[in-house]
């Protein structure tokens, strides 16, 4: 019989909690094609981090798409504030999507997606179902 236990990203097989994420701090989240769509308040609060004024911040590390700011990528296609010893150098203020990683949205919503983000991030369990991994999402 399984149940549920609402712990960050910890769902209890029988008896027996599995940790469906634990971040092994590879980076490959921080890696790709696409980037990260800001909102204004994630700008204010990433710009104030850095000690810079929005215009600044938006001038130095974003791109706009369509009208909307984007976090541009480095020419290595990671993050721009992805640091080489795999830390994130924004961490405390990170957009949203970032801190959602693995559990975000589109990552949860069809096993196919799921099973590509399984693939890709060495810190998804490769014990976790497709349905344990969404009850984790729903912490």
């Amino acid at each position: 019989m399984r149940g549920q236990i609402k712990m960050s990203g910890v769902v209890c097989v029988g008896l027996w909690p599995m940790k469906a994420f634990e971040c092994k701090k590879c980076g490959e989240c921080c890696y790709g094609e696409g980037g990260i769509l800001l909102q204004p308040e994630e700008i204010r609060e990433i710009a104030d981090f850095l000690g810079l004024t929005v215009d600044s911040f938006t001038a130095l590390y974003c791109e706009q798409r369509h009208g909307r700011p984007y976090l541009r990528s480095t020419s290595n296609g990671y993050c721009s504030f992805f640091h080489q010893d795999k830390q994130c150098l924004i961490h405390p203020v990170k957009p949203r999507p970032c801190s959602l990683w693995p559990f975000y949205p589109a990552l949860v919503k069809d096993r196919a997606t799921w099973n590509h983000a399984k693939e890709a991030c060495p810190g998804i369990n490769p014990d976790a179902s497709f349905e344990d991994f969404v009850k984790a999402s729903k912490k």
